[in-house]
């Protein structure tokens, strides 16, 4: 149950009171009784596949809610930051449950009281399959700068921090995967712009949950040219190490490269994100039309990238380049990849990655290998052009 030892960027509106709390299992359901210091507004719904409870709060801070012991029918509890203003916890099912009861009360305490019993699964999919709010989980596109004029300007790259908020990602000796990424996505971003020729757009700029629908959405609003997600996840199996970058493709290059993808597929579905939302057939097929004219801009862009860090003489994998079903990469007509900056479960790496000399090295060459591929890029296009 990965829920956060501190409250990093939270306003702590309302905290918790594990001592007061209970997670407890009856004969026929479920009761989750949560008290706060303080009422807060809050939210609830279901969500499908797999089956999840979702309590929406602004703000609390869940810290010392890993005391709630997990009973069936639960299986996980997520919590964290969710969007700025916003902290969400999750409860996993193991099946169809429907909420009996859902208050708030108030006066010498505040409780939440909720009551899940089992259902049916038409029942559950029907309460589950309820539209959100169009604008929750969105981005502000009122906090990004304009775009500039097609064919001018400086090249906009949308840097993508992996995770963030209520999902950690990989964690090791008290550091996170969200954290460190995020601070290296500053650190490359701070490169990008002494360079002179980039706009930088991020995707998050402190840790809250961003879903990867809309991190794509993000790079759109931008009108980017390019998208770079950050990443250092660790492997349960095996001994892998160094940098590594990945493009998109209908099958994974090995069967690492497979689970990780399904893992961030994974979390945002941990993190109460609703993926049964599917492309409808045609536009898969003209999505599919669109990838075929950007996946060798982004075999080129993987290329240059893999080139600028080894003439930097810096650790990639065996096998630098590599390819998955990552769905934040998913974007049919911009150039995307992702960068495994390392493996938290590599001794090695982790000393490299929480090294500011080290990320400033590759970042640099980070910045060259983009560099180098925005110009064939621009060559090639214009060259295509009628």
């Amino acid at each position: 149950m990965p829920l956060p030892a501190a409250a990093e960027g939270l306003s702590a509106l309302a905290r918790v009171d594990p001592m007061r709390s209970a997670l407890v299992a009856t004969g026929d359901g479920l009761d989750l009784k949560l008290t706060l210091s303080q009422p807060v507004p809050w939210r609830v719904r279901m969500l499908d596949g797999p089956p999840r409870l979702v309590i929406d709060t602004r703000e609390v801070d869940w810290a010392g809610a890993q005391v709630l012991a997990m009973v069936r029918p639960a299986l996980a509890m997520r919590a964290g930051s969710f969007r700025p203003g916003w902290s969400r916890l999750v409860l996993e099912l193991d099946g169809p449950h429907r909420l009996a009861r859902a208050e708030m009360t108030t006066g010498s305490a505040t409780r939440i009281d909720i009551r899940l019993e089992p259902t049916d699964a038409a029942s559950f999919a029907t309460e589950a399959s309820r539209p959100d709010l169009p604008e929750w989980g969105l981005p502000d596109a009122v906090q990004l700068e304009p775009p500039p004029v097609a064919g001018a300007g400086p090249i906009t790259v949308v840097l993508d921090p992996g995770h963030g908020g209520i999902d950690p990602g990989a964690e090791r000796d008290g550091i996170s995967e969200a954290a460190l990424m995020l601070t290296f996505a500053r650190e490359l971003k701070e490169a990008l712009l002494r360079d002179g020729r980039f706009r930088v757009v991020m995707t998050r700029d402190e840790d809250v949950f961003v879903p990867l629908e809309t991190r794509t959405s993000i790079a759109r609003e931008a009108e980017a040219d390019l998208f770079l997600s950050l990443h250092a996840d660790a492997l349960a199996e095996g001994d892998a190490q160094g940098a590594t970058i990945y493009t998109l493709a209908p099958e994974a290059s090995d069967a690492a490269s497979a689970a990780l993808a399904e893992r961030h597929d994974r979390d945002d579905l941990l993190a109460g994100v609703d993926l049964s939302n599917q492309d409808d057939q045609v536009a898969e097929v003209l999505m599919d039309m669109a990838r075929t004219e950007t996946r060798p801009r982004n075999d080129r862009l993987a290329e240059a990238v893999v080139g600028a860090i080894r003439a930097a003489e810096i650790r990639m994998h065996r096998h630098p380049r590599q390819s998955g079903g990552f769905s934040v990469l998913k974007s049919p007509d911009i150039p995307s990849a992702l960068l495994e900056v390392g493996f938290l479960s590599s001794e090695r790496d982790f000393k490299r990655l929480s090294d500011p000399a080290w990320r400033a090295r590759l970042a640099a060459a980070v910045v060259q290998g983009i560099v180098a591929w925005s110009g064939e890029d621009r060559t090639l296009r214009a060259l295509a052009a009628p």
